[in-house]
């Protein structure tokens, strides 16, 4: 029997989640996009065509679509894009960190760097090269773009993120690679509110991280132990992707 193959039947006992969206005409997407940008599964060739038997759908959707993955250079000028990761580059070890108990208290809640410490002082260090992810259950409103933009009657945004030293404490102090959240922000909406812009996005990838948006079924995933693949397609000089996202979990 050949290594590969028998970690693969290894692995395949434990248990397999989709960490992405499902994805369809109807999905939501950022407001700034501007309308049409997305159009799936159109067909162009049909059954009945004389010329083959078959059918070919073409597909439309703007980067940051569903669970989708940013690359640096989605806001640092010049900075790396999709051709700039391998495959190497989307396996890690899975830090879940988990803030529900708080953002049930408080709806725009900003993870910080004691939460962190709580959490490895529970589960150990955060390893060199880990993928750092918010589990808030805020992925529970998908697809309803007013839930998960948490808008209030004032037509405010309130939702659950990072804040900047937590952040700081899992790439500085630590030597994180990635970070994923379910909501469709990085920063915690009054973070971004009182930073006057997406500080804490701009921060990771400003450091040449990456970072997938828009996560989901984290709470089928155990806090410590899991490994996670991002996958996207090989397009040249994008700055974010649609991904599948799965992580194999004890």
């Amino acid at each position: 029997m050949y290594k590969l193959w028998e970690a693969l039947e290894e692995a395949k006992k434990y248990k397999w989640v989709d960490l992405s969206h499902p994805l369809n005409n109807s999905s939501p997407y950022w407001s700034g996009i501007p309308d049409g940008s997305v159009e799936l599964g159109k067909v162009v060739f049909d059954w009945g065509n004389p010329m083959l038997e078959c059918q070919i759908q073409t597909f439309k959707f703007p980067g940051q679509f569903g669970t989708h993955i940013d690359f640096p250079a989605h806001f640092i000028k010049d900075a790396p894009r999709s051709d700039k990761f391998g495959v190497r580059d989307g396996v890690f070890p899975l830090c879940v960190i988990d803030i529900t108990d708080k953002v049930k208290e408080d709806p725009t809640y900003a993870v910080c760097a004691q939460d962190i410490k709580d959490y490895e002082e529970k589960y150990g260090p955060i390893p060199d090269g880990a993928f750092v992810a918010l589990r808030t259950d805020w992925s529970k409103n998908w697809p309803d773009m007013n839930a998960l933009s948490g808008i209030a009657e004032d037509g405010s945004e309130n939702f659950p993120g990072w804040s900047m030293e937590a952040l700081q404490y899992i790439y500085e102090t630590r030597n994180a690679a990635a970070n994923g959240h379910e909501t469709l922000d990085t920063d915690a909406s009054k973070e971004a509110a009182k930073a006057g812009d997406l500080a804490c996005e701009r921060y990771v990838l400003e450091k040449g991280k990456l970072q997938v948006e828009v996560l989901c079924n984290l709470d089928q995933v155990a806090p410590a132990g899991a490994v996670i693949f991002v996958a996207w397609n090989n397009i040249e000089d994008a700055v974010g992707l649609p991904v599948k996202v799965w992580a194999i979990t004890e």
